[in-house]
């Protein structure tokens, strides 16, 4: 689906209306740039934030995990400026 639709003034900005065709569901949608095309799609309200998404996972159990500190000192470096 494809319409013509005019670019206004809207205080400082340029606005443009979209047509009731066009309509997306909610009272936000994310906005991107992708060279000379804007693209806009609605927030999605399920998504949910990545911190929300980290508390939701288990805890790490530490014997389950296969890692190898090697905790020694690092050899001193000269430093030359």
């Amino acid at each position: 689906m494809e319409r013509q639709v005019r670019i206004f003034k809207n205080g400082r900005n340029r606005a443009v209306r979209i047509p009731v065709a066009f309509d997306f569901p909610g009272d936000a949608v994310t906005m991107r740039k992708e060279g000379n095309k804007i693209t806009l799609e609605p927030v999605n309200a399920d998504r949910q934030s990545f911190s929300e998404w980290l508390s939701a996972q288990p805890s790490l159990d530490h014997d389950d995990m296969d890692v190898d500190f090697d905790l020694r000192e690092p050899p001193p470096r000269d430093i030359v400026l």
